[in-house]
């Protein structure tokens, strides 16, 4: 039986894990969860996931949750080599580091703005927010300094992080390749993956509509 991935598919965490899915050949089963009517909060997701997030994995009733953690048990359980997620503890660490740079820094900083402007109503995103999603695209920049990927040489799970994190934000912060050329020239490796339209590009033009369409409603 099949993994069910509970989604949506604007949210740049699940698309990191429709990614790496891809990457390693896995089909999951996709079950949508209407988290703008509040599906997310009901006492059936709840029993599921706590933290009422997005994307939870059901491996035939073993629960695992946050798309970091999802893609991890993925490759590790299902990938036919380890290149995605290394055995080796100094590759693996620092593929570590960048999985919990993407969740606690590049993903967070744009969700702010984003929950802001879809459930808060907000305008405009603040000047303080823009410039420390800046700050998170320039250190991701420094990541690229000597490497063709996030982290390191060969293609990661970090890889699929921060694809979905970074495309997604550009929807308020659009990335000036003169200030960020590694960061240009990583996107376009990426856009070359075979299953990355599929996989990112529905959901991020799916986001972008989105909030689009929410900043034009809040501006009224």
């Amino acid at each position: 039986m099949a993994p069910t991935l509970y989604y949506i598919l604007a949210s740049p965490p699940v698309r990191s894990v429709l990614l790496c899915a891809k990457a390693i050949g896995v089909e999951l089963n996709l079950k949508e969860v209407d988290v703008l009517n509040g599906e997310h909060l009901s006492p059936e997701y709840l029993k599921i996931n706590p933290q009422h997030t997005v994307p939870v994995l059901d491996d035939d009733g073993f629960i695992v949750i946050d798309s970091h953690v999802i893609m991890t048990y993925l490759v590790s359980k299902y990938g036919k080599s380890d290149s995605l997620y290394p055995k080796d503890i100094k590759q693996r660490a620092i593929v570590d580091h960048r999985l919990h740079f993407d969740s606690s820094i590049l993903f967070i900083r744009g969700l702010m703005i984003s929950k802001a402007v879809i459930f808060e109503g907000a305008k405009n995103p603040q000047p303080k927010q823009l410039a420390a999603l800046e700050e998170a695209f320039n250190i991701t920049e420094r990541f690229l300094d000597k490497n063709k990927f996030i982290a390191g040489d060969n293609l990661t799970v970090a890889d699929f992080s921060f694809v979905t994190s970074l495309t997604s934000w550009t929807v308020f912060c659009p990335l000036d390749e003169t200030k960020h050329p590694n960061i240009a020239a990583w996107l376009k490796r990426m856009k070359s993956l075979s299953y990355y339209a599929e996989a990112n590009q529905k959901g991020l033009d799916l986001l972008f509509e989105i909030m689009n369409q929410k900043l034009i409603e809040n501006n009224k």
